[in-house]
């Protein structure tokens, strides 16, 4: 459990570097999520690592809270809410905000089992997963940020979570969509940027084989598989690869080949 929070902090960390100096105008900088800015992306984090500590220090109320929500006329506005809560905020008070949000999901988290069942707006989750839950969010929500900045990301293994929630989702991807699952596994080969190398389903004929972060980009919907490096084997590979889905939620809307 430690590894993963660890790893999590690093992710949070690289993302804090990138907007700690930002100004206003900085934090109302556009990014590729339509209708998302900076402050948006930053606001989302914020709130749901405060929610996922809550999954630890208070799943009953977490569990109420869900209830609550789904049972309004609009369960989805939640995010409209979250948004407009920190676009009241100047720049410094919203990073004040993540970054108490951060330090609470820690220490909730290293108190917890890894395999702790967690409650959360979807299916529970063990701790463990839900810490890499977190740090795919923090990872892709970072992308975005990078992106509207003109910037690369800091490159990391420690995107190897991001990656596993996507293997581990290849079912629900399918799901999400109405789709039938295929029986068919794939076999996945990935490269970090340290050069180790990661296989799942070794035995599979159908493959995704190439560098760490196309992969993860692909399954958290921040690039068009067609502008990665990837490589895409049999029929099930290339089908995964266009719905791929490493978050919970409604079907995602991707990203067009030739964008960002």
């Amino acid at each position: 459990m430690q590894l993963v929070l660890a790893d999590l902090a690093g992710e949070q960390e690289a993302l804090d570097s990138l907007v700690a100096g930002l100004d206003e105008a900085g934090w109302a900088t556009a990014t590729p999520s339509e209708g998302w800015n900076i402050a948006d992306q930053i606001s989302h984090l914020a709130y749901f690592d405060e929610k996922a500590a809550q999954t630890v220090t208070d799943p009953e109320g977490f569990v109420a809270m869900v209830a609550e929500l789904m049972a309004s006329e609009d369960p989805w506005g939640l995010e409209e809410e979250i948004m407009a809560a920190g676009r009241a905020m100047r720049g410094p008070q919203l990073l004040s905000w993540w970054r108490e949000s951060r330090a609470e999901l820690q220490a909730a988290m290293g108190g917890a089992e890894p395999d702790q069942r967690l409650p959360w707006y979807g299916p529970p989750m063990k701790a463990y997963s839900s810490a890499q839950a977190r740090l795919m969010e923090n990872w892709a929500h970072g992308q975005d940020v990078a992106d509207a900045l003109g910037v690369e990301y800091p490159a990391s293994d420690r995107i190897y979570h991001v990656a596993e929630l996507g293997i581990k989702t290849f079912s629900w991807s399918f799901r999400n969509r109405g789709f039938q699952v295929p029986e068919q596994r794939v076999r996945v080969a990935l490269r970090g940027s340290s050069g180790r190398t990661w296989v799942w389903n070794d035995s599979s004929q159908a493959c995704v084989t190439g560098p760490l972060r196309d992969f993860c980009l692909v399954v958290t919907q921040r690039r068009h598989v067609d502008d990665t490096r990837l490589v895409i084997e049999g029929d099930v590979a290339a089908r995964w690869m266009e719905i791929a889905q490493a978050y919970a939620g409604p079907p995602g809307p991707g990203r067009a080949s030739g964008g960002s």
